[in-house]
């Protein structure tokens, strides 16, 4: 709406002076200008997070996880989304119909998980839908960890000196 209001600004601009200059020739370029700018399209823009490094070395940050907050720590060694047994309970994850079945390897030793589906992960602007996560039993994690099966869905993420910086597809 801001873009039209603009161009329609130009227009009337440009028409009003050629118009005082008395000059046709202006006015048909003027009008071509316009006409291409209102063709065309805005390019989306990417959506871009960026994470600062913590004290401890970490990319911590707060994630949404099916609308609600959620601290996390980028894993990018953790093949999967991985919750905490308390964040899958704060969040409402139906924590009674999981089956803790698969094997996993924590820092913390080996434990069992239950796979899962967040309906929805937003980290800022970043929003994915139907990411695999495992959540494993109470007390066996301190922290939740982010892990490749929500970055893999980026366009890209890298780390730049202190911060970590993840990009969607725009």
């Amino acid at each position: 709406m801001v873009r039209f209001l603009l161009v329609l600004l130009m227009l009337v601009a440009t028409a009003g002076a050629v118009v005082a200059y008395g000059d046709p020739e202006r006015l048909a370029t003027a009008s071509d200008v316009v006409s291409s700018m209102l063709h065309q399209k805005a390019k989306p823009r990417p959506r871009v997070v960026r994470i600062d490094r913590a004290d401890d070395g970490e990319f911590s940050l707060k994630a949404k996880i099916n609308g609600i907050a959620a601290p996390m720590v980028i894993d990018t060694g953790a093949t999967s989304v991985v919750l905490s047994y308390e964040t899958a309970k704060a969040v409402g994850l139906p924590l009674e119909l999981l089956s803790f079945d698969v094997d996993l390897e924590t820092a913390n030793g080996r434990t069992r998980a239950a796979r899962l589906s967040l309906d929805r992960l937003a980290i800022g602007k970043l929003v994915e839908c139907s990411v695999p996560a495992l959540v494993v039993p109470r007390g066996q994690i301190k922290t939740n960890l982010l892990g490749m099966s929500f970055l893999n869905r980026l366009e890209k993420w890298e780390v730049r000196a202190d911060h970590l910086v993840l990009q969607g597809y725009p």
